[in-house]
């Protein structure tokens, strides 16, 4: 507090006087009754002398003014108005005039002030928030492990994230770094740091607080920052140029995203203006439901949490190779006045929610037992997690990260599930399951491999279709049919749009249905090869759905799309999946050959039992088996699912797709392929649609030679009894068709992969039946008694069918596992 000396003329916070100098003649009634007079007289004087805060329930009986700015500053005494920033925050009547005043010396710097704030910011630029921007002094944390106590710097003194790094109570800042002796952590801390952590504080505070200079400021250029937190006056938060209003659509195509200089491309974690639709993106001036619900006390004004929660975010996006604790967080937590102190403290507890939600501190990273990323009270759980695929393994770790004690039980020899990578082809990994990254922004394995340091490669968008004979098709006749195959799906999403589940039919059979009407009422009539390349179109559509378009819902066959999905770049993770899947089970205490047969959760705790006859007892049980299996009740439940879950889980298709890769001695498709990723099969009739409908050329570097190609749809029930050289011998008569011109030599290394056949798989990914929804994801997923979870991409409604959505599906079982 300030400690300037109080005028004679103002006797400070007293008004008791000594009635010693009454004259000694004078009765005793005289004296009671001029004593009683000298009392009213006094009480006037006071109120004249000493005048409280104005503002209803300040708690500052003697308000100091914190801004000494003018000469005739009232310092601890008396003031015509008091004007409140907090309970232990106030500056006179004297000081306001002296920048509010045009007058005044402190005007000038008040209207400078005043004009950046306008040019930046969407609120009003009061002298209470200039006081609160550019007048209070700085509150700063001793760093010493045994002192912690917390500081005012002197007015001149501005925090920087170095000194709020390094300061030690008594640290002279101006030229110096030595302290003024060695006891100065033992001098007491000011009375008003410890109202700070105290509800009532909270509500008198007038202004919400603005962060100053944080490192949000690059990703937010194009928000207003006190509309998300930050404030007007830095020169780090200057709005876009020529950005009065709201930025304007066109400018943000030009300029769609905006990342700090070295970050990775694919990390754009807040919505600009007028932008939507992008997964796993957050509005940086708006709460989400879940941090409303987590955090109702800012549901009034989110200010506050807004500049924290994007803060932490972009901390974590800047360098997402280490963990994100508090303490590198209160650093860049710039801000004037006590509400700094509120800020830390409600920093970490920001912090705590955001790692629980796998929101930041996810993917590969690793900690130590004394770095656990949640604090002790969520260490008191076991769980058993079954199945050592993405959604077991990505769950696995973040529960251990947590310092929650983990076993996963896996049935097969090896982790992955249906990652599973072959690297016996020389200079190149192939997926026999997952390898394309559908969509990399924000996607949490572009996350995984910026941690890892792996490069993915972006596929280019042209795709050669080749006809059997070795013609290309012409571009136009691709387009052309593309448009109108897009069309009958326009038509399918109008009709769907007033149908029940009990309305619903197979897709296959609408699409017929729409294309057969258009033929009739246009009287256009598609050449037989236009009715190829639409089969092809379809055998696309099949490969999307991993199934017969007779199984698919019509309704409900692209659920998913109603969600926000991954945008930007599809590539292929060259490296393959399993390097992620390797990094994401390292440290962990994974059991592999352990198939479960059951899970008893009638008692207190939850038995499991292997096949082995082991059991294993723990408090809480994640089930990641695919969904196949829990069709056919490879695992016991007592008491058994309920009717409703049993439903949901029979409701999806437990779809197929197999894959073949062949090695040649040399490259015989570049000259027509002409460096694009994949090419296509248009195929010569219905019967043989899926049947290697795409090749993709598996080396971006076109050093190695090696194609990978599909089998979808009725296709997969072909090939399913053939042996492995049958199904390569199709697959080269289909070759050697395509490349007609030219001698296509044999493979010199080759296998096809049997997904169906896998006793602990069946499937490569869900797809919703005929009379489903995408509801039943939800309700696989729901838990039971808070003792069993379910997680797995036929677990997550957003992003099924990918080793994304398994990921996803394990981080977001951990945090509720985590927070029960």
């Amino acid at each position: 507090m300030s400690t300037g000396r109080v005028r004679t003329k103002k006797k400070a916070c007293s008004s008791d006087q000594s009635p010693d100098n009454l004259p000694l003649r004078s009765s005793g009634r005289q004296v009671k009754k001029k004593a009683a007079e000298a009392a009213d007289d006094d009480d006037e004087a006071s109120e004249k002398k000493y005048r409280k805060c104005e503002k209803a329930g300040c708690t500052a009986t003697c308000p100091v003014c914190f801004a000494s700015a003018a000469e005739r500053c009232a310092k601890n005494g008396y003031t015509s108005r008091w004007y409140h920033l907090s309970c232990g925050e106030h500056f006179c009547n004297e000081c306001f005039d002296h920048y509010y005043r045009s007058h005044k010396d402190g005007y000038e710097k008040y209207t400078a002030w005043k004009r950046i704030w306008t040019s930046n910011g969407k609120s009003e630029p009061s002298p209470k928030a200039f006081m609160a921007d550019q007048q209070l002094p700085y509150w700063v944390q001793c760093t010493k492990p045994d002192c912690g106590k917390w500081r005012q710097l002197t007015k001149e003194i501005q925090l920087t994230p170095q000194i709020a790094k390094t300061y030690r109570c008594g640290m002279k800042l101006n030229n110096s770094t030595k302290t003024e002796g060695s006891d100065q952590c033992s001098m007491p801390e000011d009375l008003r740091v410890a109202e700070v952590s105290d509800h009532w504080w909270y509500s008198m505070l007038i202004l919400p607080p603005l962060l100053k200079d944080s490192v949000a400021a690059p990703f937010l250029a194009a928000y207003y920052p006190d509309c998300v937190g930050m404030s007007p006056s830095c020169t780090s938060t200057n709005r876009l140029p020529g950005e009065s209003n709201l930025v304007k659509l066109e400018h943000l195509k030009s300029v769609p995203n905006l990342t700090v200089a070295g970050m990775n491309k694919y990390f754009q974690p807040f919505y600009q203006p007028n932008e939507c639709g992008k997964a796993l993106c957050v509005r940086p001036d708006v709460m989400e439901l879940d941090e409303l619900y987590e955090f109702p006390e800012y549901s009034r004004d989110p200010t506050m949490y807004l500049a924290l929660r994007n803060l932490i975010l972009a901390l974590w996006y800047t360098n997402c190779k280490e963990a994100l604790t508090p303490q590198k967080c209160i650093h860049h937590i710039i801000v004037r006045g006590l509400v700094r102190i509120r800020c830390v403290q409600e920093m970490e507890r920001i912090l705590y929610f955001m790692t629980r939600k796998g929101l930041i501190n996810t993917g590969i990273l690793s900690v130590s037992p004394d770095q656990y990323l949640l604090p002790k009270e969520y260490h008191n759980k076991s769980v058993i997690v079954v199945g050592a695929g993405a959604a077991g393994l990505a769950a696995a770790r973040q529960l251990h990260n947590f310092g929650i004690k983990v076993i996963v039980l896996e049935a097969k020899d090896r982790i992955g599930g249906r990652v599973w990578d072959d690297k016996t082809f020389k200079g190149v990994t192939v997926g026999r399951g997952a390898q394309i990254v559908n969509g990399c922004v924000n996607n949490p394995v572009a996350l995984m491999c910026e941690q890892l340091g792996i490069k993915m490669h972006k596929l280019g968008e042209k795709c050669d279709l080749i006809q059997e004979g070795g013609r290309i098709t012409d571009p136009t006749l691709d387009k052309r049919m593309d448009f109108h195959f897009n069309a009958i799906l326009d038509v399918v999403s109008e009709w769907r749009k007033d149908k029940t589940q009990h309305q619903d039919v197979p897709l296959g059979e609408k699409i017929q249905e729409i294309y057969k009407a258009f033929i009739q009422e246009s009287g256009i009539q598609f050449s037989e090869l236009e009715e190829k390349v639409l089969q092809f179109h379809l055998s696309n559509l099949e490969y999307a759905c991993g199934s017969n378009l007779s199984q698919v819902s019509a309704r409900s066959w692209d659920h998913n799309e109603f969600f926000a999905q991954f945008a930007g770049d599809h590539t292929l993770l060259t490296v393959g999946y399993s390097t992620v899947i390797d990094k994401l089970a390292e440290g962990l205490d994974i059991r592999l050959n352990f198939p479960v047969q059951s899970i008893d959760y009638s008692g207190e705790e939850v038995q499991v039992t292997t096949a082995d006859g082991t059991v294993w007892t723990t408090q809480k049980v994640l089930a990641t088996v695919p969904l196949a299996l829990l069709q056919k009740n490879a695992i016991q439940f007592n008491p058994p699912l309920s009717e409703k879950k049993i439903k949901a889980i029979n409701s999806l298709g437990a779809g197929v797709i197999e894959k073949v890769a062949l090695q040649f001695p040399y490259r015989f498709w570049d000259s027509k392929i002409q460096g694009a990723d994949f090419f296509g099969h248009v195929p010569p009739n219905s019967s043989q649609r899926g049947l290697f409908s795409v090749f993709y050329d598996m080396d971006s570097e076109g050093k190695q030679s090696i194609l990978m190609s599909v089998v979808t749809g009725d296709a997969v029930t072909t090939i399913k009894n053939l042996d492995d050289k049958q199904v390569l011998q199709q697959c080269m008569t289909v070759l050697r068709e395509l490349f007609k011109e030219q001698e296509v030599p044999d493979p010199v290394k080759f296998f096809v992969t049997r997904w169906s056949k896998d006793p602990w798989l069946q499937m490569a990914y869900s797809f919703v039946k005929t009379g489903g929804s995408g509801e039943a994801y939800d309700i696989i997923a729901e838990d039971i008694q808070g003792k069993i979870f379910f997680a797995g991409e036929a677990t997550n409604r957003h992003f099924p069918q990918t080793v994304t959505g398994a990921y996803l599906s394990g981080v977001r079982e951990a945090s509720k596992i985590a927070a029960f």
